[in-house]
């Protein structure tokens, strides 16, 4: 989930407390571990005899939001969160919520975890994607700045940051930000993606193929990299080796052929096609017959 489940509530001292965080640490081993059934068994064993505690609620909740199970997360965070404000707490009942289909109800609990101090950065990651979800921008750059104040060598607010940058249509904002996350996570495969998709944007095909061959260089099966990788290749004039890239990331990912065909029709070679079918079988995709 990108948190760190050992920013959990402490339970107040009582009856066989140290049985019961002992547990607890337990709880968090194996949410850590992913192996949230186990988490989830440990919690609702201690619930069993302390229905309030917030430490297990809070291990329940991350148990099920790990299983996919927002909606039943939610209750056990919400208890956890009456029991003391904790931004962890607060970030994952958002989260939750936000999971769950419930938008509107996840933005007062992040707004309430990234005011906390000490401040907790994941929460303003977590935060920014809902409000690019969203489309509010503005929003979510205002948050996402604040984090990087919080925590500046945070690759992944960076890299969003550089995402929310090419949905407002503004790549030259967006090289900045990948370039920041770069500099924290040098190779970056989204990083390195982001910011050429930002120089793509620009008409600077060579420059973007040099980040697009960085991410194939690493991940060979790296299907996005490939995809736009080919792109530049053919507005570059090198025909050749921009179709045999096309053709090798269908054979990679044969899911991709939607998204191939429309590429190299996008490209100005592509224009001579009149067909989506004679595109397709050019590239070795098998094709439905037209109607």
């Amino acid at each position: 989930m990108g948190l760190d489940p050992r920013q959990a509530v402490k339970s107040k001292a009582g009856p066989r407390a140290v049985a019961v965080e002992d547990a607890l640490r337990q709880g968090f081993a194996a949410i850590e571990q992913r192996r949230p059934n186990e988490a989830e068994r440990i919690a609702r064993e201690i619930l069993v005899r302390n229905a309030q505690h917030p430490g297990a609620c809070y291990v329940l909740g991350l148990a099920l939001l790990s299983q996919q199970r927002p909606g039943e997360a939610i209750a056990p965070f919400e208890q956890a969160a009456r029991a003391r404000p904790d931004p962890a707490v607060e970030t994952h009942l958002a989260m939750a919520l936000r999971n769950d289909g419930k938008p509107a109800a996840a933005v007062p609990w992040f707004e309430r975890a990234i005011s906390r101090q000490p401040a907790f950065a994941p929460a303003f990651k977590e935060f920014a994607i809902l409000l690019r979800s969203m489309r509010r921008y503005v929003e979510a750059e205002r948050v996402l700045n604040r984090g990087l104040e919080v925590a500046p060598t945070m690759p992944e607010l960076a890299m969003l940051l550089g995402g929310v940058a090419l949905d407002r249509a503004d790549p030259s904002s967006a090289k900045v930000a990948f370039a920041r996350a770069l500099a924290n996570a040098p190779g970056h495969p989204d990083a390195l993606l982001g910011f050429g998709i930002a120089l793509l944007y620009e008409g600077e095909f060579a420059r973007a193929l040099e980040r697009f061959r960085q991410i194939v260089a690493r991940d060979p099966n790296h299907v996005r990299g490939r995809l736009n990788m080919a792109y530049c290749l053919i507005e570059l004039g090198q025909w050749d080796e921009g179709v045999a890239c096309l053709r090798a990331t269908v054979k990679i990912d044969p899911k991709s052929a939607g998204n191939v065909v429309r590429m190299l029709i996008a490209s100005g070679r592509g224009r001579f096609w009149l067909k989506r079918s004679a595109v397709a079988e050019f590239l070795g995709i098998p094709n439905k017959p037209e109607t």
